[in-house]
């Protein structure tokens, strides 16, 4: 009986020994991951954040000891400067562009190209390739493609026998035309996340409803659409805070003009902040996005939290 007994009690100590091995060496990559993503994100994440919050209390051009504080002097002149209103007017309209026509886009195009098949991957692959692009190089494309004197849009008006506007150098029409850009550029990438969603709904299931008779767009109201809510939520996310930082694609095809009318808070930020060198006052934009891409994450989060417990 005591060998039996000392026989399990040794069994047991030999797998466990075996389980904290086990455990230990799973810890190997961690240890081996973990420092440089710490170190990583301490230098180009943590730290210029602290730095931009340090400068925004000071007036400082970028040269010479930070000493002269000047509170929330700042802050108040962000506040008050006659272009950020117009910034967050544009970067608010870049947010209610892409819920209310990038993503339905996206949803239509994914809906339609959901099916396997040669003709549409072609399809989908010319789709995505606007968003493959470099946001630079888009901006440049479509800037030709507006430019009032030799740009396609006025060749194509000439052709047809009507003037077209220099969108561009035109304060009514150049956010539009930064809105169609922003469109064509980002709603592949929706697409794209869709369609992964779609295809992962069993066949069976649209199978069963189109035996039952149920009509195509009952299916996508009532089951496509509500098994890829997952893929709804990080579309939404992303393309939410993406607005809200739009840069360097408004850079090379508007630069802000005409008339600082076509700024985003980012390129505000870009314009008044480093390239006036008053860092001083671009530390109190960043911190005001910052703090606006807080909120709008808590909120999210919260409305979703929500959501789920109805």
């Amino acid at each position: 009986m005591t060998s039996i007994v000392t026989g399990a009690s040794a069994g047991s100590a030999l797998s466990g020994r075996r389980r904290r091995l086990a455990e230990r060496k799973s810890l190997v990559p961690l240890l081996l991951f973990l420092p440089p993503a710490v170190l990583l994100f301490t230098v180009f994440v943590a730290l210029p954040m602290v730095d931009a919050a340090t400068f925004s209390f000071f007036k400082w051009n970028g040269y010479g000891p930070i000493t002269d504080f000047v509170g929330f002097k700042n802050y108040e002149d962000v506040l008050t400067h006659r272009n950020f209103g117009t910034a967050v007017r544009n970067s608010l309209i870049a947010v209610a562009v892409s819920l209310a026509i990038q993503l339905p886009l996206a949803m239509w195009c994914a809906i339609a190209l959901s099916e396997r098949g040669v003709s549409i991957n072609v399809m989908r692959t010319i789709f995505f390739l606007p968003f493959m692009l470099a946001e630079v190089a888009a901006g440049l494309i479509w800037k030709f493609v507006y430019d009032g004197n030799y740009g396609l849009l006025p060749a194509i008006g000439g052709a047809i026998g009507v003037e077209m506007p220099f969108v561009l150098g035109d304060r009514t029409w150049v956010i539009p035309a930064i809105m169609l850009v922003i469109t064509w550029k980002y709603f592949g990438f929706h697409m794209m996340i869709y369609i992964a969603g779609l295809q992962s709904i069993p066949g069976e299931v649209i199978e069963a409803a189109r035996l039952d008779g149920v009509k195509k767009w009952q299916i996508v109201r009532h089951i496509q659409i509500p098994m890829v809510r997952s893929a709804l939520v990080i579309s939404v996310f992303f393309s939410i805070t993406g607005a809200l930082q739009l840069f360097d694609l408004i850079i090379p095809l508007s630069n802000g003009g005409p008339s600082h009318s076509s700024h985003t808070i980012v390129t505000f930020l870009y314009q008044f902040g480093i390239l006036r060198m008053n860092l001083g006052f671009g530390g109190a934009v960043s911190v005001l996005l910052f703090i606006a891409c807080v909120v709008v994450a808590l909120a999210y989060r919260r409305i979703l939290f929500r959501v789920e417990h109805n």
